[in-house]
């Protein structure tokens, strides 16, 4: 029951509820179709960037003069005539792009992009403007010109020289087919074998004035952590083997060799001093420091 004595109201005071409604409905109404028509930007001369400085000259435009480009009229989408003349993306008002047969939220695109600081660098940049279609952008791209000011600084700099490899530091690596002869080689050449660099290559080399040259290819395998797939890409060549007579060096002289260490020099001047010179590797089969694979090994380096 008090519900109803709350709501209750006499007839003069609906009359002013009821009026104040009707006027706020229309105030509503009437804010709300102003700021919809704003939500539109008014695309007339005045709001343009460059209006006042934007012509079609000759000069203005250097390379789309009017006599190889001359304003072409074509229909657009809603029956409207759109001119196509040459433009630059960049400083184009919203009075020529509207020329151009572009749409009005096409033409605010345009403005929104270079008020965030986008710049069309090459006329395929404006093919990316939202909504243009192939054939619009295929019909303007002829007109369409790119100020200087909006060319990249990249263009001004100097042409590069062509690199030119450093084949000394950087060799051309050899290909599969072909090979090297080991003996001979110097580190230029052996530094083109896939796997060598300066560092292996002056120990291959050192390695082998120490041993007094390579018999055979194998022997690369002796120097520490040597690549196995670079094996395929030598060949021994002509072995010119320098060789020691162990019946006349010197301790430091014999176990200076790669193959001979301090107990098998030692060994060797043992046997020298109590049995004379030796005639044979052989000779030292017994002793236990001189297996058969260490007098095979050296034989081809000894001489008597």
């Amino acid at each position: 029951m008090w519900l109803k004595e709350f709501f209750y109201f006499h007839r003069s005071d609906r009359k002013v509820i009821i009026t104040l409604l009707v006027v706020a409905a229309l105030v509503m109404g009437v804010v709300y179709f102003v700021s919809d028509s704003q939500k539109t930007t008014p695309l007339t001369e005045g709001d343009s960037l460059a209006v006042a400085a934007t012509t079609y000259p000759t000069k203005t435009y250097p390379r789309h003069d009017w006599k190889t480009y001359p304003p072409k009229y074509y229909k657009v989408e809603g029956g409207r005539q759109a001119e196509l003349f040459p433009f630059d993306p960049n400083t184009a008002d919203s009075t020529q792009l509207l020329r151009l047969g572009l749409q009005p939220w096409q033409v605010r695109n345009v403005y929104k992009y270079r008020a965030k600081g986008g710049v069309y660098r090459q006329p395929t940049d404006f093919a990316r403007l939202y909504g243009l279609t192939q054939k619009q952008y295929k019909a303007m791209e002829p007109y369409i010109y790119i100020g200087d000011d909006y060319r990249p600084a990249a263009e001004l700099a100097p042409e590069r020289e062509p690199y030119v490899r450093d084949t000394l530091r950087y060799p051309v690596k050899l290909q599969p087919t072909e090979h090297i002869a080991l003996n001979g080689a110097d580190t230029t050449l052996l530094k083109k074998v896939p796997g060598i660099g300066s560092g292996f290559a002056r120990r291959i080399v050192s390695y082998g004035q120490r041993l007094g040259g390579y018999y055979k290819v194998d022997q690369l395998r002796e120097i520490e952590g040597f690549p196995e797939e670079a094996l395929s890409y030598f060949v021994l060549g002509n072995p010119q083997i320098r060789k020691i007579n162990i019946n006349k060096l010197s301790l430091n002289q014999l176990k200076a060799h790669p193959y001979i260490s301090f107990f098998q020099a030692q060994a060797i001047i043992d046997y020298r001093r109590l049995k004379g010179p030796l005639k044979s590797l052989d000779d030292l089969r017994l002793h236990k420091d001189f297996s058969p694979e260490a007098i095979a090994r050296l034989r081809p380096y000894v001489e008597y």
